[in-house]
């Protein structure tokens, strides 16, 4: 026979806690507890036990006696007590009221139901733990006082000493609260408390060093973290939003928990799986499932994906950039497979003359760079792959490899000459492995001259001499072009680009004066007075010669000459020096630059070109002045009477003889040379007044 130990009830009643027999069992893993009494001692007859949850001793006061079942906790929370059917002398308990609060809350605690008419100015308040009971408040005439203990600065009365309040709710709280009243007649309220806290958001972190689809066992997948929750919550492993189940050898999830000091649980669970190279892009994420007063919730973590090693199957050549390949490209071959980690790669080339395929030199990556690629790059390329843990060797198919070219450009003549007024023939040679376009371009304004190979310059003239250039291109294959530049001479003596020019300066400054000539053969230059020269070659054909020289008294009267020569003539410019004290030290100090010219602009010209228009509006207003005060006379002797007139209306002006052929206006041209025409010296000092640039108006007829 076996007995148990006896407890004494809050009003001094004894106590035990009985095994229950097979036939009285109300449910798996339940005990009883019985009331003592005279005739029936704390005892039993069966010799079966069991185990459960230990309560105290509750119930009316009594002789009689009572038979009291307790449920075992379910779901981390104690069970409610309830009474078998069918015992003499026991009244049936009611199931404790539930209340439910969240970590931190305030819980509101009824000392009996709301529809209960029983006074309860006088009541005592327990809080049981461990099936022990310990009075923690009582309440007399409607006033509270706390005992000392874990509740003393946590509990307040309200609703007029119905209800008790305890602030600052933690796990620890989780348990059954009694209040019993003392009046009018004893009687009692149990109140089940649970508390619950919404764990963290789960952490997931994932296996960096990855699983490998030979493992025989499965790999280690990822751990979720889900920290500070209350009471414990579920976690579901998902793969591609699909959960995943305990799969023997395929799925296993192992999960532990740490109660931390705040009575809050942390959960760790751990994913294992055997993985396929289907998974290597599969996403992982955990859910944590809980429930609060409000209801039911979740939360997720992030998805992630786990590393997943696997054989390689093939091997393939990839070429950056895909089209149309030319010379001058930056051209990468890389190979490829589509095993992780990818295999050890070398790349070969086929020899033309062997057949062989001879490995080419790569990267650390296996990348083959063709900077910049040539036309001896072309040709068949192959990978190979070599599984460093298998040895295990793959090919790739051999692919082609084609690298478009434009040979060098060659002219002919190369170097062409001719005389003014003959013909000339260019034609212009190349090769490609594609079909080629020819252009024909002037160099200096990029004008379009003729497509196709040849060029023909008819009837030539001293401004069709310098750069002509062409260009060798492949339509199929933007940006594929290759050009030459070829300078055509035209032999004749200098030409200059200014005849005169005039230069206002300050004494004792320091000038630079300038002068261009071109001609063919190459012109020579010289200057009339001292000072240091320089000389800049335009073209093939052109030179520009700069003179520093310091302004002096006999440099102001004298001027400046420059004299250009070769083997067909000589030039010359003249420069006039005129002192002006009024103008501004940059005027005297001007220059002529290589780049001004080149832009067919000049300070020099600037200057002059005004005071040449100046002059030829001079010339015409005084050519205005003498026709009309002649025809004033005219009218004036015509009205006196003293000029004799025919029918014919007409009379011969006469003039002496010796002004008879004087009466000659001479207006000189204010046009720039590049409007003009270069203009040419003869082999000696002699002109043609059309050389020269001037026009006359002969008045006498």
């Amino acid at each position: 026979m076996a007995s148990c130990p006896c407890r004494r009830c809050p009003w001094g009643t004894l106590g035990c806690c009985l095994p229950i027999p097979s036939g009285e069992r109300a449910k798996s893993g339940s005990t009883r507890c019985r009331r003592s009494s005279p005739t029936r001692p704390c005892s039993s007859s069966s010799g079966e036990t069991e185990s459960g949850v230990w309560s105290f001793c509750s119930g009316l006061k009594t002789t009689a006696s009572a038979l009291v079942i307790w449920e075992p906790a379910q779901a981390n929370h104690p069970g409610t007590r309830v009474q078998p059917d069918g015992v003499p002398g026991e009244a049936e308990q009611p199931d404790p009221e539930l209340v439910e609060v969240e970590v931190g809350g305030t819980a509101l605690l009824k000392c009996g139901p709301s529809h209960s008419p029983g006074n309860f100015s006088h009541a005592d308040w327990f809080s049981v733990h461990k099936e022990k009971p310990t009075l923690i408040f009582r309440v007399r005439q409607g006033q509270g006082q706390s005992e000392p203990g874990e509740y003393q600065n946590r509990l307040s009365l309200q609703d007029k000493g119905t209800t008790l309040a305890l602030t600052g709710i933690t796990p620890h709280d989780e348990r059954i609260f009694l209040c019993q009243g003392k009046r009018p007649r004893s009687q009692e309220h149990r109140i089940q408390l649970r508390v619950y806290k919404a764990p963290e958001e789960p952490l997931i972190q994932v296996n960096a060093l990855g699983i490998s689809v030979n493992s025989e066992e499965p790999g280690e997948v990822a751990t979720c973290v889900g920290r500070n929750g209350y009471p414990l919550p579920q976690v579901t492993w998902y793969k591609n939003s699909q959960s995943l189940k305990e799969e023997k050898n395929r799925v296993h999830i192992q999960s532990s928990q740490i109660v931390e000091s705040s009575g809050l649980y942390t959960l760790r669970s751990v994913l294992k799986a055997q993985l396929t190279k289907e998974d290597k892009d599969a996403q992982f994420y955990c859910e944590l499932s809980y429930r609060l007063p409000s209801g039911n919730h979740m939360k997720e973590s992030r998805e992630v994906t786990v590393p997943v090693f696997y054989p390689a199957e093939r091997v393939w050549l990839e070429v950056e950039p895909e089209g149309m390949l030319k010379e001058g490209d930056r051209v990468e071959i890389r190979c490829l497979a589509d095993g992780n980690p990818p295999p050890h790669f070398s790349i070969g080339k086929q020899n033309l003359s062997t057949r062989e395929m001879e490995e080419e030199r790569t990267d650390d990556n296996g990348v083959l760079v063709l900077e910049p690629a040539r036309k001896e790059h072309s040709g068949l390329y192959e990978c190979q792959g070599l599984d460093l843990e298998s040895t295990a060797s793959l090919l790739s198919d051999q692919q082609e490899l084609v690298v478009n070219y434009v040979s060098e450009v060659r002219v002919s003549p190369a170097a062409p000459e001719s005389q003014e007024g003959s013909s000339l023939t260019l034609t212009c040679e190349a090769e490609s492995n594609q079909d080629l376009e020819f252009r024909w371009l002037r160099e200096k304004t990029g004008k379009v001259l003729a497509k196709g190979p040849v060029l023909q310059l008819r009837n030539l003239k001293r401004e069709a001499g310098g750069g002509y250039r062409c260009v060798a291109s492949v339509p199929s294959v933007p940006g594929l072009n290759r050009t030459q530049l070829v300078n055509v001479a035209i032999f004749g003596s200098p030409w200059m680009a200014l005849r005169e020019r005039k230069m206002w300066v300050k004494e004792n400054s320091v000038l630079n004066l300038s002068c261009e000539a071109s001609g063919h053969p190459r012109p020579s230059v010289v200057w009339s007075v001292d000072g240091t020269a320089s000389e800049q070659d335009q073209d093939p054909q052109s030179v520009l010669s700069v003179l520093n020289v310091l302004v002096t008294p006999e440099l102001l009267e004298t001027g400046a000459e420059c004299v250009a020569s070769n083997s067909l003539g000589r030039n010359t410019t003249v420069i006039i020096l005129e002192l002006d004290s009024n103008r501004s030290t940059s005027l005297s100090t001007s220059t002529v630059s290589p780049y001004a010219r080149a832009n067919s602009t000049s300070t020099e010209k600037k200057l002059t070109e005004p005071e040449s228009k100046g002059v030829v509006i001079v010339a015409v207003t005084v050519c205005v002045l003498v026709l009309a005060v002649l025809g004033a006379v005219l009218y004036f002797f015509y009205k006196k009477g003293k000029l004799p007139c025919g029918r014919s209306g007409k009379q011969e002006i006469t003039l002496p003889p010796s002004r008879k052929g004087e009466f000659v206006v001479e207006v000189k041209s204010d046009k720039l040379p590049e409007e003009m025409g270069l203009l040419q010296g003869s082999n000696g000092d002699k002109r043609a007044p059309g050389d020269q640039g001037e026009k006359y108006i002969d008045l006498r007829h």
